[in-house]
């Protein structure tokens, strides 16, 4: 085996597993709100992804401070309003959304992010669908 192949093999295994791949990603999400006739389908981007967390075996020993793990968060986001049409009058018709510029591994910020994910959430229409393109 050549040394070009052995070294390449050898810096694959050393950086490729340290790399994340957290990155924004397509994302449709789904709103819809009782007063309205419709129920809206927003093409966005969130961040989503692998990020390399290190768990310590001494958790008992260390401060809780200590045993937070790396998420892949955003970096930069930006907000976009939509119309949800179908709406009353004496109804808000706009719903504004996060979209993800660019993303990071990091802390979880439960001011802009939801930190758990629940199983019983849904992301799906019970109205007729309309489409709104980012």
């Amino acid at each position: 085996m050549s040394p070009f192949i052995v070294l390449s093999l050898l810096f694959g295994l050393t950086f490729g597993q340290t790399a994340s791949l957290c990155a924004p990603s397509e994302y449709t999400i789904h709103v819809e709100k009782r007063e309205c006739a419709y129920c809206l389908a927003i093409n966005t981007t969130i961040c989503a992804g692998f990020c390399m967390t290190r768990d310590s075996n001494g958790k008992k020993l260390l401060l809780r401070s200590a045993l937070s793990q790396n998420v892949c968060t955003y970096k930069e986001m930006l907000y976009q309003t939509a119309l949800i049409p179908g709406c009353p009058r004496h109804t808000i018709p706009y719903y504004s959304y996060p979209v993800a510029v660019s993303c990071k591994c990091g802390k979880c910020n439960t001011d802009y992010s939801d930190c758990v994910h629940e199983r019983l959430r849904t992301n799906y229409c019970t109205k007729p669908q309309k489409l709104c393109d980012v």
